[in-house]
């Protein structure tokens, strides 16, 4: 049975129309994995000495790097929920197509569950907790203990991997748990509260205690069980796996008439954020870029100003990034629909213009809080705001021209894009969004001085905007001009 199974899935791969494409961004992936793996071995195995030395040095407050490791192993499984929340998608595309065929759909449930245990997310930790165990035993650490909790390890990320099954319907529940871990670390980043001291000791239970990897091996199994029977209760064509339809209901969004217009436009794009999971999830997480800035507020990156500019480029246009990068895919499922109707481009492009210079003005606001870590940082974020609203807001257009990947807005996955949506096109528009800025600061400040490489970045950004209509007359032509292929693209079922 799990042979026929393969069997179909390779036919779906090498059958694919866009076989090649499929195949090439498989061997990028690939590498990219490779390159994970190596760092994460590489880090398991070296993070025991690393945090040894800094203990000798005075520089982390611990008194063993074993202990120091448990203690933070919360943020650790808190990162592995979120990522695989936002990235591992369950294979529900792949089962419709079988309940069509003479297969039990106990079979079904457990060959897409067992493709899940052998995914990338799960062995990918396992390249960090091997060699870090390894090293623990040549410590001269308990090897039954270090067994012990190696395993507790290893059944708590499969107990994670089978929790994302039924994740996807929880988000009332998700978000408020990723904004308490969010909170707690920021707590114990000031000082407030340290929730590592609670939580370490429960992890390092495992080691002290061995053969107690079979509460975590229970938890693996309970999780695996009601995944299974939460699978197989929506495998049907006309219950679970069905489109959810909910009552319509209308919104008043007259206070949009102002433009015109453009009103149809921006009150179809407010709405489409409202009603749609792929859309809101872009539009939180395109927020969240306003902490940013505070990765870079450490001593590796104290003496680069440049950072302040990069910074404040992401900080204000993290929905700039996310969403207008997708632009015109956000539209792809009725727009064959759009294009059969007399529909200027002008106005479809300038909707969604507005509303990324609107997203990017709130998030500028968001920003005041870096005025508490210098008025350097508070002049980096209005500089890359400037630049945003009135250059990259123009060549994030511009890119969307040339992507065409269609979106399913039922689903959270890939809320930052998609793997299709590079190419050598968009790679090359990065350089006018992130280099040039940065290249523009150095010229000014080198020469001149520090507010001269920011004053330059926000008069770029201001040129960007007094040319926005003949900038905007090449994106329509652009547009036009990739208008049948970008239908056909979206028209293709892989």
């Amino acid at each position: 049975m799990i042979k026929q199974f393969i069997h179909l899935e390779w036919k779906s791969f090498v059958r694919s129309a866009a076989f090649k494409q499929n195949l090439a961004i498989k061997i990028l992936i690939g590498f990219f994995a490779f390159l994970f793996i190596v760092e994460f071995a590489v880090f398991g195995g070296a993070s025991y000495f690393i945090i040894e030395d800094a203990i000798e040095k005075g520089t982390i407050m611990a008194s063993d790097p074993f202990e120091l490791i448990n203690r933070f192993l919360i943020y650790w499984f808190a990162v592995e929920i979120g990522y695989r929340y936002m990235l591992q998608k369950m294979p529900v595309a792949n089962i419709k197509p079988l309940l069509y065929l003479p297969f039990k759909k106990g079979k079904i449930v457990n060959y897409a569950l067992g493709k899940t245990v052998f995914s990338f997310f799960n062995f990918l930790p396992a390249f960090f907790f091997i060699p870090f165990s390894v090293v623990l035993i040549v410590q001269d650490y308990s090897i039954s203990g270090v067994i012990s909790w190696h395993l507790a390890m290893l059944f708590i990320t499969l107990a994670i991997n089978f929790l994302n099954v039924f994740m996807n319907n929880m988000d009332k529940v998700f978000y408020p748990v990723i904004a308490l871990i969010a909170g707690l670390g920021l707590s114990q980043y000031y000082g407030v509260f340290d929730i590592t001291l609670y939580t370490g000791p429960v992890f390092m239970f495992f080691y002290k205690n061995a053969g107690t990897f079979i509460a975590p091996l229970f938890v693996l199994t309970g999780t695996a069980y009601y995944a299974y029977h939460y699978f197989i209760k929506q495998l049907y064509l006309d219950e679970g796996l069905k489109a959810i339809s909910k009552e319509a209901t209308t919104e008043d969004l007259s206070f949009l008439d102002r433009f015109g217009k453009l009103s149809t436009y921006l009150k179809n794009d407010i709405k489409l954020i409202k009603r749609n999971k792929r859309a809101k999830m872009t539009f939180f997480m395109g927020f969240f870029f306003v902490l940013y800035g505070l990765f870079f507020m450490n001593d590796l990156y104290s003496s680069w100003n440049g950072i302040k500019v990069f910074a404040g480029l992401f900080c204000t246009g993290g929905f700039l990034f996310s969403f207008g990068g997708l632009v015109p895919s956000w539209d792809s499922s009725y727009y064959k629909l759009m294009m059969s109707q007399n529909i200027p481009y002008r106005e479809f492009l300038l909707s969604k213009w507005w509303l990324m210079v609107a997203a990017t003005a709130a998030s500028t606001v968001l920003c005041t809080f870096y005025l508490y870590f210098g008025l350097d940082w508070w002049l980096g974020m209005l500089a890359g705001a400037v630049y945003n609203i009135g250059f990259n807001s123009s060549v994030v257009l511009w890119g969307g021209a040339f992507v065409k990947t269609p979106i399913d807005l039922m689903t959270t996955k890939k809320a930052f894009g998609d793997s299709k949506a590079f190419n050598a096109k968009t790679l090359l528009l990065l350089l006018p969004k992130l280099v040039l800025p940065v290249v523009i600061y150095y010229a000014f400040a080198l020469t001149i001085n520090e507010s001269a490489g920011y004053f330059a970045i926000a008069a770029t950004g201001v040129l960007g905007l007094l040319f926005r209509n003949k900038i905007f007359d090449i994106i329509e032509d652009i547009y036009k001009n990739e208008k049948y292929d970008t239908i056909a693209a979206y028209s293709e079922k892989n």
